[in-house]
């Protein structure tokens, strides 16, 4: 059983969106982020970086417990174990993480301060805003030049690079960017937003 300690934002939906798409069972922990339940004691034995996710596999390597905190880690992890959403060929394989590594450097951190200007600073920071709403629209046209013509990130194949960039790609209205700017993105996101298993994890925790 995987014990999901998680909340509902881009990094944390990562976790549940694999979780369901592999149909591993799992039992939620809600963190709730803005009450620092993170810092707590109870947490910090979990994930030492009081961050989220974080994940324990009651039956790990050689039947014993183990977790695995950090996102991308996390869904290496649960693509290893269950078999699925990572090729077993080596380029292939390749591929996924440097797009998996894209989103982690990338798409993460920038996004991530565009949310912060935006919506979070205590004062108005122009340069702020500037500088990484600049940064974050570079890597969408990134991103829309990688799916012309294919329906998914790596290998045209459906993976946990396509599933690490997605939550982070669902903050647009934050990021002040319209999807209509980038047609192939938008088609991409559409898609993997009919995906049932999508939009199951994208509501986990049910009470956040």
């Amino acid at each position: 059983m995987i014990e999901l300690y998680t909340w509902k934002t881009s990094n944390g939906r990562k976790a549940s969106i694999m979780l369901e798409e592999i149909g591993m069972p799992y039992n939620v922990h809600p963190i709730p982020i803005g009450q620092d339940v993170q810092f707590t004691p109870e947490y910090i034995a979990v994930n030492p970086n009081s961050k989220i996710p974080a994940i324990v596999d009651t039956d790990g390597p050689d039947g014993k417990p183990y977790t695995v905190i950090e996102s991308g880690a996390i869904l290496m992890y649960l693509a290893e174990k269950s078999g699925k959403l990572m090729p077993q060929d080596t380029a292939k394989r390749y591929e996924v993480i440097q797009w998996l590594m894209w989103q982690m450097g990338g798409v993460g951190p920038i996004f991530g301060q565009v949310h912060h200007f935006e919506r979070a600073a205590k004062v108005d920071v122009p340069y702020g805003k500037e500088r990484y709403g600049k940064e974050c629209r570079r890597l969408y046209g990134v991103l829309n030049a990688r799916l012309e013509g294919v329906d998914y990130v790596a290998n045209n194949e459906y993976s946990i690079a396509d599933i690490a960039i997605l939550p982070w790609v669902a903050r647009y209205d934050w990021q002040k960017v319209d999807l209509a700017d980038y047609p192939n993105v938008k088609r991409w996101f559409d898609a993997l937003m009919a995906r049932p298993a999508v939009q199951r994890g994208m509501e986990i925790p049910a009470d956040a």
